[in-house]
Parts: structure tokens; C-alpha cells; sequence
């Protein structure tokens, strides 16, 4: 039987400027190619949609906001094939800059539900090192007009771990997120990625001992102005969980539409191709890989690991035919007070998330018996 699939990422690649540390799939803003994106867009959703009830829609890019009103209008006609449930999460990225009052309530005329902004920092020095730039006049403005229009489920993205940030930098941006009373904050310690201009310029990745503060320092702040820590790097006021991207911790199926999406369908995980080009002639799918047993294990392992909740056992069971504790040995980190079990579920400690890809590691020490 086919695994449930209920939730879409869409992605729009265009951006007005291209910032340093972006590895995304991203192309700078042209109007033709709008065009000729929106329209080869259209043509895969109708290829492969099959109808199903969808509980979450996140549009990312890139830059959507970077589109303009009637670009935007196009893309939500295409979108209007997805049947949607009733409480659908329905989530738009975009920069503060670029979302006037006008698109905003384009928005929410379309049912967007949930605003997704990037922001990463404030200080103007170290966004000429990023090369991504706003104010946080524009930021406020834009959140001000969102709420004003009936969009509350704001998130914004915090970049810390930047070359020459101090703690005084980091304390600026986290009190300036607070002031604007949202309820979801992400952040992400900078890594220099390839193919990306820090990389080429030569930028390393700061001290991990900083990065290990800075985490630490932004874990504690959040958790104090009442944000739960519910993935390693996300915080929520309760309730505003991001319900999409739950969709991929928890290793649920979904749809990736647009150039360089990604999507997870029949036990295919799919990767689009990144050439715009090739995308608007129609050469959509890149790579394809068959997940096997044993990767569907590993999936549910490492992304479940990343929640407060963890791995619901029982859950784990019945989807896999046979108990966790029965594939691992891990009672050592269980006695150690790395992991936490119960009855119902077993989850990493908040205070090891930072390392969790050595307790992956260790974990997944143990042969799968299948």
C-alpha cells in the first residue's frame, strides 16, 4: 500500500541579490525566465500531482518574495490544483525587502497562513561579509504589516557563528528577533559550503568551541523568553511548530516541485535537476535512489533524533515490523544520560543535541539484522 503523502515543497529559485554563503539553487531575478519557470512549473505538477489531501505547502526558494504581483498571482492559480485540507499549513519565505504590504495581502487573499523571513543578522558588518542586506526598520515594518493583514505565524532566520562575531554581535540579533514578538525563530550556525563565494574567497569555519557557546547561548535565551526547542535548530512558541517541516523530521513522503527540489515518493528519494535551463525544457529529474530497509531505518534514526520528541517506539514497530531496541544495542548511552527512554519513546538529551552527529555515529555502530 502507498504511504501517505500529504505535504508539497515548491521551490522558486529567483533572488534580487545573491548572498555569499547561499548554496541553494538560485538564479538572480529575470523576468523571461519567470515566465518560462512558471509555465515548465505548471507542466510537472500536472504530470505527477495524483490528488491527494495535502496538510502542508511551503513555497521556498530562492526568493519568492522576489516575484512580482502578477508573477505571483500566476503561481498561486498553478497552485490551486492541490487540494488543501481545511487547516493546511500554507508557508511563504521571503525577504523583508522584497514583501511590500500589497504582496502581503496577495498572500493571505491566497490562503498563506505562514510567513517564513530571512533576516540572519542585523549588523551591517557582518552583512557585507554575508553580502545580505536590510534593515531592522524594513524588518519591522514587514512583520508589523503582516500581522496588520492577519498573517501571527512568523518565523525568522538567525545566521550566527559568522567570522568575527563576538557574543555582544549574537546578544543584538537575538534581542532584536525577541522585540518583534514572533512565534518561531530558526537559526543556523554558518557553514562555509562549496561553490559558494566565502568558500571561494578562502573563509574557514569560526572555533567550534565559539560555535559550542554561541549554540548554547542562543538555546538559552529562547528557552527563557518562553520558544520551545523542539529541532536542534528551531524554537517555537507553543503550538507554532513548523507543522511542514515535521513532515521531513519525522521521515514522512512528500512532493518536491521546481528546480533543485527534492521529494520522497513510493520509497523514492528523488533530486530535480538545478540547470534552469534544462528545467524549462523539461529535463526535470536528476537523480533518482530506491531507499532500502535499511536507509529507512537510517532516516528515521537521524531526523527523529533531531526532535524533543524522538522516536516513537511503538510508532517504529509497526512501520518496521520489528522494535528499535531489537536492531541496537544503545543501553549504554541510555545509562550514560545521552539518551532519554520511556515506555513510549526514545529521544537524544537536549544538552548532547550539539553532538549529534557523533551520536549518530555510535549509535548506528550496531548492524541492522535485515
Amino acid at each position: 500500500m502507498r504511504d501517505i503523502v500529504d505535504a508539497i515543497y515548491i521551490h522558486i529559485p529567483f533572488c534580487n541579490y545573491i548572498c555569499a554563503y547561499c548554496d541553494f539553487c538560485k538564479v538572480f531575478y529575470n523576468k523571461k525566465f519567470v515566465n518560462d519557470y512558471l509555465i515548465s512549473l505548471d507542466k510537472e505538477i500536472k504530470k505527477n500531482y495524483r490528488g491527494e489531501i495535502i496538510t502542508s505547502l511551503y513555497i521556498g526558494g530562492g526568493t519568492p518574495s522576489s516575484l512580482s504581483i502578477k508573477e505571483l498571482k500566476k503561481l498561486f492559480n498553478i497552485l490551486k490544483i492541490f487540494k488543501l485540507s481545511s487547516d493546511c499549513e500554507i508557508t511563504f519565505e521571503a525577504n523583508a525587502d522584497s514583501l511590500s504590504l500589497d504582496k502581503i495581502k496577495l498572500l493571505k487573499e491566497f490562503g498563506v497562513n505562514r510567513v517564513s523571513i530571512g533576516l540572519e543578522t542585523i549588523n551591517k558588518r557582518l552583512q557585507d561579509f554575508i553580502e545580505r542586506y536590510t534593515n531592522k526598520k524594513t524588518v519591522s515594518e514587514c512583520v508589523d504589516n503582516l500581522k496588520k493583514v492577519g498573517i501571527t505565524n512568523i518565523n525568522l532566520d538567525l545566521i550566527y557563528a559568522l567570522k568575527n562575531e563576538s557574543f555582544n554581535d549574537l546578544k543584538k540579533d537575538l534581542d532584536f528577533l525577541l522585540s518583534l514578538d514572533i512565534s518561531h525563530i530558526s537559526t543556523y550556525s554558518l557553514i562555509i559550503e562549496d561553490h559558494t563565494k566565502l568558500k571561494i574567497k578562502g573563509i574557514r569555519n569560526i572555533d567550534k568551541n565559539i560555535d559550542r557557546k554561541m549554540y548554547d547561548m542562543i538555546c538559552k535565551t529562547l528557552k527563557n523568553k518562553g520558544y520551545i526547542h523542539y529541532e536542534i535548530s528551531n524554537f517555537a512558541k507553543p503550538s507554532f511548530e513548523s507543522k511542514h517541516n515535521l513532515k521531513y523530521w519525522y521521515n514522512k513522503q512528500y512532493y518536491g516541485f521546481g528546480v533543485g527540489a527534492s521529494g520522497y515518493i513510493d520509497n523514492i528519494r528523488y533530486t530535480n535537476t538545478r540547470s534552469i535551463n534544462n528545467y524549462i525544457k523539461g529535463n526535470t529529474v536528476l537523480d533518482k535512489e530506491t531507499v532500502t530497509f535499511k536507509d529507512r531505518i537510517f532516516y528515521e534514526i537521524m531526523l527523529g533524533f533531531r526532535t524533543n520528541i524522538g522516536i516513537n517506539k511503538k510508532e517504529f514497530k509497526d512501520k518496521y515490523n520489528i522494535g528499535i531496541d531489537t536492531l541496537f544495542n544503545y543501553k549504554d548511552l541510555v545509562k550514560n544520560n545521552v539518551l532519554y527512554e520511556d515506555n513510549d519513546y526514545l529521544k537524544v538529551k537536549e544538552e548532547y543535541y550539539y553532538v549529534l552527529d557523533e551520536i549518530l555515529i555510535y549509535f548506528m555502530d550496531s548492524n541492522i539484522k535485515q
